[in-house]
């Protein structure tokens, strides 16, 4: 699988990345979910991504990766929901970050987010003092944020992170524009999230209440055509190769979507004059909306 420097952070990852929040279920088979992250790493993908609110998702990462540690890039997520300690503050990035470790049977992050808090939180001084600590002590290596609009973009100026996590797909295009460009210039590595925009295309009506419908909204409003591609192709292609993104991960509970997920990568860059329609078309309808977060 094709591999990229990820910014100056001296890190390389794939392509294509492994988003494990399914791999936190409990309704999946703990072999199951072994089985995968391990296919994951056969195929090449040398990114997993994972958060502390992902259910099993990080245990389990430790107990069947333990052994291939050197195998990939272990990005998670924090700042938030550990116990006896008030979110967002230096005792719960230092006690998470140090349960991440030991949940996950390993001696370093390599990528550590803040976990799309507010502006005001990620501004603070004695929080971003904190990450700096543990980075100084080697406990994790990149300093990131994972995060839309206005607080991504003053966490790629701030000089503060080394990594940015941020929603990039046809539907979602509001910090491939704004933000990525200047994260690319201060040789920021980028996780493209939600690259195949929740699948929302899979509803013949709006799907009310439910994670797709701001993208099944703006679907309808871009009128796209995937010339001839399947829409799965067509979204992953898209993201994967938008400009200043290093990685998109794609999660999946299932080792035949992850096949054909690292087969769709190996295609390429979408044709030319299918990327310039969706350009055009995001141009003329969707150049306002922001990320949806």
């Amino acid at each position: 699988m094709r591999q990229r420097e990820f910014g100056n952070t001296g890190l390389r990852v794939s392509v294509l990345g492994l988003g494990a929040g399914q791999v936190g279920a409990e309704s999946l088979d703990d072999r199951e979910a072994g089985r995968l992250l391990n296919r994951a790493l056969d195929l090449g993908v040398t990114l997993i991504d994972t958060a502390r609110g992902y259910g099993l998702s990080e245990e389990r990462i430790g107990r069947h990766l333990a052994g291939r540690r050197d195998g990939f890039v272990l990005s998670t997520k924090g700042g938030y929901g550990v116990e006896g300690m008030d979110d967002w503050t230096p005792g719960a990035i230092r006690h998470g970050i140090e349960r991440a470790l030991r949940t996950m049977r390993t001696d370093r992050i390599d990528l550590f987010h803040l976990h799309s808090c507010p502006p005001d939180t990620l501004r603070r001084d004695d929080l971003l003092a904190e990450l700096d600590r543990a980075r100084e002590a080697g406990l994790i290596r990149v300093a990131a944020y994972s995060g839309e609009n206005g607080a991504l973009a003053w966490a790629a100026e701030s000089g503060r992170f080394g990594s940015l996590e941020t929603s990039v797909n046809v539907a979602d295009q509001w910090s491939l524009h704004h933000v990525l460009p200047g994260a690319a210039a201060r040789g920021l590595g980028v996780i493209a999230k939600r690259p195949i925009a929740n699948a929302a295309w899979q509803f013949s009506r709006r799907p009310v209440g439910q994670y797709a419908e701001v993208y099944w909204e703006r679907l309808q409003a871009l009128n796209l055509d995937p010339g001839g591609l399947d829409w799965s192709e067509f979204a992953l292609r898209f993201s994967a190769f938008a400009p200043g993104v290093s990685s998109a991960i794609v999660g999946t509970a299932r080792v035949e979507n992850l096949e054909r997920n690292a087969a769709t990568v190996e295609r390429g860059p979408l044709p030319a004059g299918v990327l310039a329609q969706v350009e055009a078309a995001w141009a003329q309808q969707g150049g306002g909306w922001g990320g949806e977060v």
